[in-house]
């Protein structure tokens, strides 16, 4: 990595069904604030998903393999398949200094949090748990006991309110705005002194000794 060149930022973005949280992500992509980290699957690809693109497709011996090796980032398994975010391709992009946006669960989340202490962590919550359920039913597309049992993991995972570093209330129709608190964030984390090593380093001439600041 060129010495000018800044890292990117690494964001982790989480929320639950009902939150908006996908939303407000697709609004962050599409106006080029992000790139989108690549996950790993060991399932099938379904019709129209490329390799690379939606998933990286890979056995399970060669995902268990990562595991041992250290190389996701953080993982789950589903069903009988494995779900996870790669290290290299995410630390690849930082490199670039590319600001790289993860869309995980609570769980994967803190396995980020706890591996890299740089990263962002912002937590999308709608007003209230009234407010949750409403959007739920309001799809239509899901049954009883699906909208329940969602609901009692969106108050399971409720408890790691503080392990996030920002929250971002998601109101009706107000995506946008959402949007922009999440730009603002990005923003300030920018500017953190700590990784604008080189205004330190060249704010004197090196005559002047500003390296020994």
């Amino acid at each position: 990595m060129s010495l000018n060149k800044k890292r990117g930022l690494l964001f982790i973005i989480s929320g639950p069904a009902g939150s908006g949280k996908t939303t407000i992500i697709n609004k962050l992509l599409d106006t080029g604030d992000f790139v989108f980290s690549v996950s790993a699957t060991t399932r099938e690809p379904r019709p129209g998903e490329v390799d690379g693109v939606d998933y990286f497709f890979v056995t399970k011996e060669n995902f268990k393999d990562r595991i041992r090796r250290g190389e996701m980032l953080e993982y789950a398994q589903y069903v009988d398949n494995y779900y996870g975010t790669p290290r290299r391709a995410v630390e690849d992009l930082l490199n670039e200094g590319k600001d790289v946006l993860l869309d995980i669960e609570v769980q994967g989340a803190l396995q980020v949090m706890q591996q890299m202490k740089e990263a962002v962590s912002v937590l999308i919550l709608p007003p209230n748990s009234k407010e949750l359920e409403k959007r739920l039913r309001s799809r239509g597309t899901e049954s009883e006991s699906v909208i329940k049992a969602r609901l009692e993991r969106a108050h399971l995972e409720f408890k790691y309110f503080l392990k996030y570093k920002y929250v971002v209330i998601s109101k009706d129709n107000c995506v946008d705005e959402a949007a922009d608190e999440i730009r603002a964030i990005k923003k300030a984390e920018s500017l953190r002194s700590n990784i604008n090593t080189d205004i330190r380093d060249n704010f004197f001439d090196s005559n002047q000794g500003g390296n020994n600041i």
